[in-house]
């Protein structure tokens, strides 16, 4: 996928030392995240082979975000199969406030309402991740409520945090700003 400033492509096995270098093993990126930061390359490299066998069984896609102007990655993007399209995603300290994820996230939820079927596209993120929500709102998702003890973010807590879910409809589509 493209769109103004960005590509977003299939990860490939020769990506995962820009993963680690880019934002892997950063404690920031990942602090709301499901994983801990990455140690080392290998744990890019296992990272990559999930990713790559979500495309295999058609589950999940994940794909690197890389500036168009000088194909620096910068991030990544998850959408996931599960009562319609859940999307995760990070991005590298250095393009936080750019304006870049808000322009993913719009191409993957064109991506998602142009699948058969999808009618839904939704995300959490912890109740602390203020810049989370704000990027969704922006980008015409609807708070639905709060899943309490919903996720494990182990580089904060040892037991689940709660988090907003928030959420995109067809129907709402053409209500909600897009970028």
């Amino acid at each position: 996928m493209t769109t103004a400033r960005l590509l977003l492509r299939k990860p490939r096995p020769e990506d995962a030392a820009l993963i680690f270098a880019a934002y892997a093993q950063d404690p920031e990126v990942t602090r709301y995240l499901t994983f801990r930061p990455h140690r080392d390359l290998r744990d890019a490299r296992d990272a990559v082979d999930r990713f790559l066998e979500g495309w295999r069984t058609g589950k999940s896609y994940c794909w690197l975000i890389f500036r168009r102007e000088d194909d620096e990655l910068i991030g990544a993007i998850g959408a996931r199969h599960d009562q319609g399209i859940n999307l995760g995603y990070l991005i590298a300290r250095p393009y936080w406030r750019h304006g870049y994820m808000s322009e993913a996230v719009g191409a993957t939820v064109e991506w998602a309402f142009a699948q058969p079927g999808i009618f839904r596209v939704w995300a959490v993120c912890d109740c602390d991740n203020e810049t989370s929500a704000r990027l969704l709102e922006r980008n015409g998702f609807h708070q639905e409520g709060i899943l309490r003890k919903w996720s494990l973010h182990p580089n904060i807590s040892d037991v689940p945090r709660d988090c907003y879910c928030y959420a995109r409809t067809r129907d709402r589509i053409s209500d909600s700003p897009v970028g």
